[in-house]
């Protein structure tokens, strides 16, 4: 099976690069791995020539616009990566006949009901969630084979400094040097150990599963409570750790609070997704024997 991943060299992305041994593609951020490809899926005739250049079996779209809030600042780019690269990289995959595979957010709701799963309509408040569902229906009415994976909050060690960092990281960092940590109160989430994360994926891509999957952590906690378990699991001081509500912040997206069920993906692979314990502990090994 021959796989090319857009947005290969971002966090999530190299990790799914790594596990199925795929071809990717980066924007800005050059990683020193080999078969990676310089692309802005925004340029229609470059993204589909790729993708005929390489005939790939199945092609995941990672690609996405760099935050939540630059997606509020600049309407434009998060539609031209969201909705206009999602319609290049599709014609590409008609072009081979390509399975897709797309990797979406929770951010697709509106975080009112108290727990979703993957037969509840779309209803996003964020512009970056907006364009995403519109990804979705553009990839579900594209005529291919499609499989859909929403994330949420994906943790675990970076590759390379180029990489974003995530909570876990930010958090260690800070700890570590002694500083304080304020975190969120009113911002909930599921941690997605992406390690665990990338398994899940893979095994539903070898499995040809179809249609829409939630591949999130199966704990809905608060920013601030991740925190304190982050100190717990890697011993340092939780007195450290102080909350915040988002208010105090200069943020222009709603988030919205929306605690995915993911069963459906666990029946399906006969993998379990990691609570954020197991997780965090699974982080703690690896570096102890890195």
């Amino acid at each position: 099976m021959k796989v090319l991943v857009f947005g290969g060299s971002s966090f999530i992305g190299f990790k799914l690069v790594s596990a199925l041994g795929a071809d990717y593609t980066y924007f800005k951020n050059e990683i020193p791995v080999k078969n990676g490809f310089k692309i802005d899926i925004r340029d229609k005739t470059s993204t589909i020539n790729l993708v005929k250049k390489l005939e790939p079996d199945v092609v995941i779209h990672g690609a996405a616009a760099p935050s939540m809030d630059i997606c509020e600042i600049d309407k434009n780019l998060a539609h031209g990566i969201h909705i206009d690269g999602t319609k290049n990289i599709i014609e590409g995959c008609k072009a081979v006949n390509a399975k897709i595979v797309f990797l979406s957010t929770s951010a697709v709701f509106d975080g009112e009901k108290a727990m979703y799963t993957e037969y509840d309509e779309t209803c996003a408040i964020s512009y970056y969630g907006i364009t995403k569902a519109g990804a979705e229906k553009i990839v579900i009415n594209s005529g291919l084979d499609f499989l859909i994976a929403r994330l949420d909050h994906p943790y675990g060690w970076v590759r390379f400094s180029n990489q974003k960092k995530n909570t876990v990281i930010r958090v260690l960092e800070k700890l570590e040097k002694g500083e304080i940590v304020e975190e969120i109160t009113d911002w909930y989430n599921n941690p997605t150990f992406v390690d665990n994360l990338t398994d899940v994926i893979k095994k539903l891509i070898e499995n040809n599963a179809e249609g829409v999957y939630h591949t999130a952590g199966p704990d809905f906690l608060n920013r601030y409570e991740f925190a304190l378990k982050i100190a717990e699991i890697f011993d340092k001081d939780e007195n450290l750790i102080k909350k915040k509500t988002s208010d105090k912040l200069n943020v222009l997206a709603k988030r919205t609070n929306c605690n995915l069920d993911s069963s459906k993906a666990e029946k399906k692979t006969g993998i379990k997704l990691l609570g954020v314990e197991e997780g965090l502990n699974e982080m703690k090994n690896q570096r102890e024997y890195s």
